[in-house]
């Protein structure tokens, strides 16, 4: 799944995407590249971030959308608005990629359900702004398998089938480093969910401060490919469904490697 941002201020590429000629452009280099999906959003999740308004997320997405769609492109709608969801079906994304898992917009689950489109539900604790207060657990990986499954049901509750659902355990999401470590080392644990398993580590801070003294600046966000080149190995290794990824060339060469492996044995 390789990511196309339509936003001003995303933390890994914040601008570079931003028009709409740009996204498409960005779109079909990654289809080249070998992503299977392309996941556009128009909002940007970074923590801090404040949240864009239905209307100008409508704008950024939809042109991108409708064009990429025209290439044939399998498109994923990264959105935590409903009205934005069923908006981006109608212009051809066939998948919906909700980081709130449809926590922050009630109507959500109905348009799923009614579009009978894949929908991603990531583990979530609350909007960008708020979300590392929110960083406190138990045990990170079995509050958050425990808080996936709890969303799980109350979609199906609300007429999500369950063969539409993906899960994200979110990283970075309400997460400190060492959450997202212990995550990606029990991978394992969100696969017994039974639930195809969406992987989202690209470029994340905890990458960054891979080989970094203590108190040291975190490399920048393009410096962070080949770690997460190395994450997507682990993902591979663990049956994820998909790894969703800023540089898809790295990646790709990555699960090659793992299906060769995997060939082998």
């Amino acid at each position: 799944m390789g990511v196309v941002n339509v936003t001003p201020d995303s933390f890994s590429d914040g601008g570079m995407w931003f028009t709409p000629e740009a996204g498409v452009a960005h779109g079909l280099e990654l289809l080249e590249q070998g992503a299977d999906i392309l996941d556009v959003g128009g909002e940007s999740t970074r923590p801090g971030a404040e949240r864009t308004s239905e209307e100008e997320e409508l704008r950024r997405v939809i042109p991108v959308i409708r064009e990429l769609s025209r290439h044939k492109a399998r498109i994923s709608v990264d959105t935590m608005r409903a009205a934005v969801a069923a908006q981006a079906v109608e212009a051809g994304a066939s998948m919906v990629n909700d980081v709130s898992g449809g926590l922050a917009d009630a109507d959500m689950a109905g348009v799923v359900a009614a579009a009978k489109v894949p929908f991603v539900v990531m583990h979530w604790r609350g909007h960008s702004d708020t979300m590392q207060h929110r960083a406190s657990y138990d045990d990170v990986v079995v509050d958050v398998c425990r808080e996936l499954s709890e969303r799980v049901a109350d979609l199906c509750a609300r007429g999500v089938g369950r063969d539409q659902l993906i899960v994200d355990p979110g990283f970075g999401f309400a997460k400190l480093a060492g959450h997202n470590w212990s995550l990606l080392a029990h991978l394992d644990a969100v696969q017994s969910l039974g639930l195809p398993v969406l992987v989202g580590a690209s470029r994340k801070t905890f990458l960054g401060r891979l080989g970094v003294p203590e108190g040291g600046k975190p490399l920048p966000p393009a410096q962070r490919d080949a770690a997460t080149a190395a994450t997507s190995v682990i993902a591979g290794l663990a049956g994820a469904w998909a790894v969703r990824v800023h540089d898809v060339a790295s990646s790709v060469d990555a699960l090659r490697v793992v299906a060769a492996v995997e060939a082998a044995r």
